[in-house]
């Protein structure tokens, strides 16, 4: 571990390697490390300046209760998993997603997806036992591999190109959908024919769709022409992981002569998990320099001293659209650890985003074995959140969650109602639980009607 030093006003991509660090893999070969490192220093970037600066004032918005941040994606992004139909499939999800929030709650939403940088995981234990066999813990695919072998459990220091190349196509193909008209509201009919029409969500959407449908030929008969306007024809979406293995993310770091600020132009927002937020390490070091958007959890064990610290540290110019507060409390606590935090806040004046992660918190284990999560939690925590703002007069700004576009089985409950004997069935997670398709889009229309209950109140 590095020598421990205060926070300084002096910042680089680099200093963050003078500060105490956690959740690091263990590399054997270093110079390897270090070569591979140079070289993604040399590399394009996966996002600009541009792009991260208009993905703030989005957030910004936010702030304010004037658009909805929608963040979600994969716990963690897999090699294995990697194709042009699931990549298809999450974005269609996401569109449906948006389109639930945006006509039922009438706000924009900023829609960024845990995506095209998300391979790397925090891990409770550093060693994996299974029987008698003691290996590395498995940290993600641009660490090492999921599978419980000596050799594929070493951290590859070659795993981050891959995951430099699968970021850069991600992104690629998700532009091209968000851009080329797959995002245009002409081919809202597509999304749900690509949907499971049979499911209790499908047929909700394509309510929906009718509706919105009735909309654009009122418009059309207006003589607007939809093809012209923007907004009905494409899509911004933003990429955002968390910022874990930092040597990746400073490689890619890059000075814009525009503003004269660093951006980390690995993705366009970052985020510092539970475990790795302490005031005076490496990941807030690094976090604070970067002009990105960011994020950080906020889980059971933040206190309003700790998280008043955290704020002036990463914006210290309270600008509205840098910083995202995710909240990561569990159904049962938040009712009691989110109002005095939400108080503190507020009356310290600080613009931040609030966001509510309804994942982590409630995470179980089965009696079968799998890690999953009840819908009925997730649900719970974010109604919670709503009601906490609500009551405190403060925006309820967003969510966060992991979710894909597949149909999985891995948490229980919601519409399909997924039971416990159901889980094996198609559980593919290479980490945490996901929210499947019609999870996610049954959760985006609670979500509306909670907004829509509020605002007439």
């Amino acid at each position: 571990m590095n020598t421990k030093l205060p926070i300084s006003t002096s910042w680089d991509p680099s200093s963050w390697r003078s500060f105490p660090i956690k959740q690091q893999p263990e590399y054997t070969n270093i110079e390897h490390l270090k070569s591979v490192e140079r070289s993604l220093s040399t590399f394009p970037t996966l996002t600009s300046p541009s792009e991260i600066r208009a993905l703030k004032r989005e957030l910004a918005d936010a702030v304010f209760g004037k658009a909805f941040l929608l963040q979600g994606g994969d716990c963690a992004e897999s090699f294995a998993e990697f194709n042009e139909a699931n990549l298809r499939s999450f974005f269609r999800v996401i569109l449906q997603m948006t389109m639930a929030l945006m006509y039922g709650a009438g706000r924009p939403v900023v829609k960024v997806g845990r995506i095209a940088g998300q391979f790397s995981k925090p891990r409770s234990d550093n060693i994996e036992k299974i029987n008698d066999v003691e290996l590395p813990s498995y940290r993600g695919d641009m660490v090492n591999a999921m599978e419980f072998d000596a050799g594929g459990r070493k951290a590859d220091p070659d795993r981050l190109l891959r995951a430099y190349y699968q970021g850069a196509a991600t992104l690629n193909f998700l532009r091209t959908l968000a851009r080329g008209g797959y995002a245009s509201l002409k081919q809202i009919n597509r999304w749900n024919m690509e949907f499971v029409n049979s499911s209790n969500q499908g047929k909700r959407f394509a309510e929906l769709v009718a509706q919105i449908n009735e909309c654009l030929s009122f418009i059309q008969a207006c003589r607007l022409p939809l093809d012209e306007v923007e907004q009905f024809s494409e899509a911004s979406f933003f990429a955002s992981h968390e910022a874990l293995l930092l040597g990746y993310e400073s490689s890619l770091t890059r000075f814009d002569e525009f503003d004269e600020k660093w951006y980390a132009c690995s993705a366009h927002m970052l985020w510092v998990g539970d475990r790795t937020r302490s005031p005076d390490e490496a990941h807030i070091e690094f976090l604070r320099g970067i002009a990105n958007p960011v994020g950080m959890k906020v889980g059971p064990s933040s206190t309003v001293d700790g998280l008043l610290k955290l704020i002036d540290i990463l914006n210290p110019e309270n600008e509205a659209g840098r910083l995202t507060l995710i909240t990561r409390m569990g159904a049962g606590k938040i009712d009691d650890l989110l109002p005095p935090l939400v108080r503190a806040v507020k009356n310290a004046g600080k613009n931040v985003v609030w966001a509510c992660d309804p994942m982590h918190g409630n995470t179980i284990k089965s009696p079968n074995g799998y890690k999953t999560r009840k819908f009925t939690d997730i649900l719970t925590e974010v109604r919670h959140f709503f009601n906490i703002h609500n009551a405190e007069g403060t925006v309820a700004g967003g969510v966060h969650f992991e979710m894909t576009g597949q149909d999985v089985t891995e948490c229980l409950g919601g519409a399909q109602a997924i039971s416990e004997l159901n889980l094996s069935d198609r559980y593919h997670t290479h980490c945490d639980p996901r929210l499947n398709a019609s999870q996610a889009l049954e959760l985006a229309f609670l979500i509306a009607e909670t907004i829509k209950k509020q605002k007439k109140e």
